[in-house]
């Protein structure tokens, strides 16, 4: 027997603390109290309440198994949740699929390719299965994408013969093959080499400018740092927080940063003015400020300064999007770009 969701009326407001997002006709994704539970129990997603502003390129970031991909199969109909709402373009879903997709193009866990056909045909398959594409303009509008993410002259390739991150260019482009007002991409530059993940990511401004709204998720902070406007963070199933990058970012406390040829002096004397997680590496030491946040810095720099360390460098390095995860959830994180 299938599963079936026990569905939430959308009433657009909360009985208890008002902690949800804000949503509006501006919210091209908002979900309430979204959650998935599989069979034998796995919680999958938790209690989600996640909005998506028009316009946005939005990370949901995550370590692999945060409930990111359960999450946008539910968004695009896929699965039905256990329980809660969730909207996309204004529509319920899983309830007006019809309606919505035709409106999203979106990649996830990878593209289904035919190995045998080439990547020019794959697409030409993939457009004609779409009932609102016209014939006409169907390989024009191939071509295109294809040039969009540099395939052209892997176009006749047969798919089979393509290195992972060909295939994930080659599903990138199926995604484009029309005008989109949502783009969802699930790990977009996975198998990518650095070349590879910085065109992906130029591309991925490049549709946000024209008016396109990019739902993005990732393992990797510096993916979502680089390109996104919005990012949401999820650990364990559960939503930590989201809004905008810089904001997430600045909740964060930067690291002091002391230049001195007195490391080792330096290192001493932090530990004695309360900084913590000090760290050495040659002439430059750092640590997490003091706790205390009436002590001025100043006051640091002078406790140096008068243990006879000779101080060439002295502030607070700004805080990354790893810092504020860390802070956050108190977890380390994949990092590479």
């Amino acid at each position: 027997m299938a599963e079936r969701a026990t569905v939430e009326p959308d009433t657009g407001s909360d009985s208890g603390p008002d902690s949800r997002p804000e949503t509006g006709p501006d919210t091209v994704i908002a979900t309430r109290a979204l959650t998935k539970r599989y069979r034998g129990g796995q919680l999958a997603v938790d209690g989600l309440d996640l909005a998506v502003p028009a316009g946005s390129v939005f990370g949901f970031l995550g370590p692999n198994g945060s409930g990111k991909t359960t999450t946008i199969r539910m968004l695009m109909g896929l699965i039905e949740p256990t329980s809660g709402t969730a909207r996309v373009l204004g529509q319920p879903m899983p309830r007006a699929t019809r309606t919505v997709l035709p409106q999203v193009g979106a990649l996830i866990e990878g593209p289904a390719l035919y190995g045998f056909l080439s990547g020019r045909d794959n697409l030409l398959r993939y457009d004609s299965a779409d009932p609102t594409a016209d014939p006409r303009t169907r390989r024009t509008r191939v071509a295109a994408a294809l040039d969009r993410v540099g395939l052209t002259a892997a176009g006749s390739k047969k798919a089979k013969a393509y290195s992972l991150g060909m295939k994930q260019r080659l599903g990138l482009a199926a995604a484009l093959l029309q005008p989109r007002r949502l783009l969802v991409l699930d790990e977009p530059t996975n198998g990518l080499d650095p070349q590879g993940m910085r065109e992906i990511r130029s591309l991925v401004r490049e549709l946000a400018s024209d008016g396109t709204t990019v739902f993005l998720s990732s393992h990797l902070l510096d993916e979502i740092e680089q390109v996104c406007s919005h990012a949401a963070v999820m650990a364990q199933g559960r939503l930590i927080t989201q809004g905008p990058v810089a904001e997430l970012a600045a909740g964060a406390r930067g690291r002091l940063v002391v230049t001195t040829p007195d490391a080792g002096d330096a290192a001493r004397v932090l530990k004695e003015q309360g900084v913590a997680d000090v760290v050495v590496e040659e002439d430059r030491v750092t640590g997490e400020p003091p706790d205390d946040r009436d002590r001025d810095l100043a006051e640091v720099n002078a406790a140096l300064v008068s243990a006879g360390v000779r101080v060439r460098g002295f502030g607070l390095e700004r805080a990354s999007l790893e810092d504020a995860f860390v802070a956050l959830t108190g977890e380390g994180f994949d990092v590479a770009g």
